[in-house]
């Protein structure tokens, strides 16, 4: 399924901004970035528990957010985009 996972951490203090850093990390693990805080992930259920949970010891509640939206496996009939495409097919073969 596809889960479009967003974040919004607090970067006024540098143990805010070291928080961003990692959540942007751990996100890269899990999908492609298609804007500052959002990304892209193709994964099974249990992949998502996983994710969750470790985004959840990263950020601090009381003034950061993570938003999970599954937009399921018939995904490409709800996802339209305008503007410069820099996204690649989530379940082709990657080659690097």
């Amino acid at each position: 399924m596809l889960v479009l996972i967003t974040y919004d951490v607090n970067t006024e203090t540098s143990q805010g901004k070291k928080r961003l850093r990692k959540v942007a990390k751990e996100c890269v693990n899990y999908g492609h970035r298609v804007q500052n805080s959002v990304f892209e992930c193709v994964m099974d259920a249990a992949k998502c528990v996983e994710v969750k949970e470790k985004l959840k010891t990263i950020i601090d509640p009381k003034v950061d957010s993570i938003r999970f939206y599954y937009l399921g496996n018939r995904y490409k009939t709800k996802v339209e985009h305008f503007g410069v495409n820099n996204s690649i097919d989530m379940e082709g073969v990657l080659m690097f």
